[in-house]
């Protein structure tokens, strides 16, 4: 691979690295910091290792970059808890729940959509090396991809609920009272990644800027 093609991702990695850095002081739960993180101590390195073998693009670099550190705030805050209310009213005098009318912290459903959103490129551009698709299949089957490990990670949150219980497993779970919470999170999951797969596979759309894998 050029050399060039890696500063991006050299870029982005050590931004990110930062900004993790900073947010692993002092979270409001530590505990749940850490089984938050879990899925950061694996998928890092695999996704480091993943990119000197399949070639990602700048857009699959950025996606990443945006999720990942998106989700270190949700651990130092945990979900349910990172004060956009609190922010959006400090800097424009006015609340984003106040004016749309949510009765709950939203910031866990915006993740879910966005996980949709911006790990499918680098799914599709996994994918189409591991196992090439043609016709329909190359539409079905990144989205299928995205939504069944979206709905696995639903069941091993709430199995990690249940094991851990109390305060620490609600903290983790997140629901805020609603019942139908995982089905929402993966049902917004799926929104994101049908939207992505049709940013990526639609031969209209160019590839300047690595917008297509």
């Amino acid at each position: 691979m050029p050399q060039q093609s890696n500063r991006l991702p050299r870029a982005l990695l050590s931004v990110y690295a930062l900004w993790w850095a900073a947010l692993a002081v002092a979270p409001r739960y530590r505990d749940d910091w850490w089984l938050e993180n879990v899925l950061v101590f694996i998928a890092a390195p695999l996704l480091v290792l993943l990119h000197r073998r399949v070639q990602l693009s700048d857009a699959a670099c950025i996606g990443l970059f945006v999720f990942f550190c998106l989700h270190a705030l949700g651990a130092h805050y945990t979900y349910s808890e990172v004060p956009y209310e609190q922010w959006a009213q400090s800097w424009t005098g006015h609340g984003i729940d106040e004016l749309l009318g949510f009765e709950r912290n939203q910031f866990d459903r915006l993740v879910h959509f966005l996980y949709g959103l911006l790990i499918t490129p680098t799914a599709i551009a996994l994918l189409d090396v591991r196992a090439p698709q043609s016709g329909i299949w190359r539409w079905l089957l990144p989205w299928l991809f995205m939504v069944s490990h979206a709905t696995v990670y639903e069941l091993i949150e709430m199995a990690a609920a249940v094991a851990f219980g109390g305060d620490l497993g609600q903290a983790y779970l997140g629901t805020q009272g609603d019942i139908w919470d995982a089905q929402k999170d993966s049902a917004l999951a799926a929104i994101g990644a049908a939207i992505a797969v049709f940013a990526c596979r639609w031969p209209r759309l160019p590839r300047a800027n690595g917008l297509r894998p």
